[in-house]
């Protein structure tokens, strides 16, 4: 149960890295040096900070493999926030990999998990 909540926590982080992503996006939109460019380019600096500090935080309680396995998920994050952002269009390659990518985090996590006893 304890490490749910660390893979819930790794999941939601690498949310806020992918929404890093967003802001340099919607930043290099606008101005350079606009007020709109100083605040999401400051978002997405904040952004990478919290992504830090949560990534150390969560490879403290997840096994390193587990957690790295994981980054992946950043794509499927990625097509998520392009779809609900910037209204871009979701291609069925794009389906076919991101299932692809949650197919194979969930066969290495569940190996990784019978490797070390089931835990």
């Amino acid at each position: 149960m304890k490490q749910a909540k660390w893979f819930l926590l790794l999941h939601i982080i690498l949310g806020i890295y992918a929404g890093s992503s967003v802001c340099s996006k919607l930043a290099a939109q606008q101005p350079f040096l606009s007020a709109a460019f100083i605040v999401l380019y400051g978002l997405m600096l904040l952004a990478l900070v919290v992504y830090a500090v949560g990534w150390q935080q969560v490879i403290k309680h997840l096994p390193l493999t587990t957690a790295y396995a994981n980054k992946a998920v950043t794509v499927v994050w990625g097509i998520l926030m392009g779809l609900a952002v910037f209204g871009e269009a979701v291609t069925p390659r794009q389906v076919i990999g991101a299932v692809i990518i949650i197919c194979g985090i969930v066969l290495f996590v569940r190996a990784d998990n019978e490797g070390e006893g089931g835990q």
